[in-house]
């Protein structure tokens, strides 16, 4: 009995052994996979360089293709008119043998340039007086003036094609004031310092706060809004960017958080309308709102959770989520080309829906798919409203693509200094990408609002 009982005692700690070890395996795993998804939302972040991987063996080569694939052939178009002729003679002598050279004909080319600009200064001579009643100053404004100020602080200063075109290179371009400031110098031949340029996009930013407002109320109004937001700095902190696209307004907010306060700040807590969003969670406090979930996150999602799945049923299970999805991205295609009639796309979308139901409810799930399956039941009512409604994106391109020029400016400027700085910066970039939605020139609009006498609604209309 003795060797019996030493025997189960050795298998006994045997057992203990490997379980320990298993628990130390399960550990590590889920450490790697923490550290996996890590790198992956890393590789997503816009922060992050821009780089593709590995290098291909055989790239393609660059520019056109030869020959027939080449393509449609485009030249510009002959001016009706020249500012200036210049005869240029045949050389009578050939440059490369020395022999006579006979005369045949004669071609033309056309060459268009930016002259030299040179600022121009107008003097206004401000005639005032004083009220017999009241006792206050009262003086007259041309309509070219930017403000009433006289004086030694406000006696000289810079005009509005000078700061209408500071706000495209600072806030479109991305160019530092300093470097504006260098362009001005180089070929305009305009001194400016870059406080200076920076305090006149201070003064246009509260100009152009009452366009800002009406831009805000738009969105709220919208049927249909895509919001995103990405970081940014505020004086080295962190911050968040926000936007809210539609198809003719693009709005900006500049806040230092990423949850639903600042979400309702610029949407308002009783929009009413659809939200094209990417799943992040703080939307879905907006009650009286409905849910468009972005099926490009959940591809892409899914596509990076085959890429190194737990087991292979949890690759089939992502494969047959992804199949779902396609599926009605493909039946949307068919509604928009009216290959299918509106009873088929019903069936065709309860179908669907019947679908994506059986894989959610699929039973002994692995933990990632199981992660997978819960964010998608979260956002199980919007996964297919777009088939639903034609006005509904199934995506949120729109504020992905709102959203780059603002990441490229963060790339350069890294950010605002001040509070102040960021509003401003919010308020302009919002005109200016509304404008450019709606063909409306944002040069001519600033200038206008920096002729305001006082800040006033420019609706942004051709």
């Amino acid at each position: 009995m003795s060797g019996v009982a030493g025997e189960l005692e050795e298998l006994r700690r045997e057992l203990q052994a490997l379980r320990e070890r298993v628990a130390a395996l399960e550990r590590e795993n889920a450490a790697l996979r923490k550290a996996l998804e890590e790198a992956r939302r890393s590789g997503k972040r816009q922060a992050a360089p821009f780089s593709r991987g590995t290098r291909k063996d055989n790239p393609k080569k660059p520019g056109r293709k030869a020959g027939s694939a080449y393509g449609s052939q485009a030249r510009r178009e002959p001016p009706k008119s020249a500012d200036e002729k210049v005869t240029v003679d045949c050389p009578l002598i050939c440059p490369h043998c020395g022999g006579g050279v006979r005369l045949e004909g004669k071609s033309s080319q056309y060459q268009t340039d930016i002259p030299r600009i040179e600022p121009t200064t107008t003097a206004f001579e401000i005639h005032y007086g004083r009220c017999i009643r009241c006792h206050r100053l009262v003086q007259g404004r041309d309509a070219r003036q930017t403000s009433d100020a006289t004086g030694a602080v406000g006696g000289v200063q810079i005009g509005p094609n000078t700061i209408a075109m500071t706000a495209h290179l600072n806030k479109a371009c991305g160019m530092s004031y300093g470097r504006i400031a260098e362009v001005f110098a180089q070929m305009f031949a305009l001194r400016v310092s870059r406080s200076t340029l920076a305090r006149s996009l201070l003064r246009l930013g509260r100009q152009a706060t009452p366009t800002y407002g009406n831009l805000i109320e738009r969105v709220r109004g919208s049927p249909v809004v895509s919001p995103d937001e990405t970081g940014w700095r505020i004086g080295g902190d962190k911050a968040w960017l926000w936007t809210v696209a539609t198809p003719d307004t693009t709005v900006y907010q500049i806040e230092p958080g990423r949850g639903y306060a600042e979400a309702a700040k610029l949407l308002g807590e009783d929009f009413d309308g659809v939200l094209c969003v990417d799943g992040w969670a703080p939307y879905r406090g907006f009650e009286h709102a409905q849910i468009q979930t972005c099926l490009a996150h959940l591809l892409r999602r899914s596509k990076e959770l085959r890429e190194a799945p737990p087991t292979a049923a949890c690759a089939a299970y992502f494969e047959k989520i992804a199949a779902v999805l396609q599926e009605a991205l493909s039946l949307r295609n068919r509604r928009n080309a009216r290959t299918i009639s509106d009873r088929g796309l019903r069936i065709a979308k309860g179908k669907l829906e019947a679908k994506m139901d059986r894989l959610l409810d699929e039973p002994d799930l692995h933990d990632e798919s199981l992660r997978f399956a819960s964010h998608l039941l979260k956002y199980r009512e919007g996964l297919f409203l777009f088939l639903d409604r034609p006005d509904v994106d199934a995506t949120n391109y729109r504020a992905e693509q709102a959203i780059r020029p603002a990441v490229i400016n963060r790339k350069t400027s890294g950010g605002n200094r001040t509070p102040r700085g960021a509003r401003a910066q919010a308020i302009l970039m919002s005109v200016q990408r509304t404008a450019k939605q709606r063909l409306v020139s944002a040069f001519d609009t600033f200038k206008q609002m920096l002729r305001d006498r006082t800040p006033v609604v420019h609706h942004l209309e051709r």
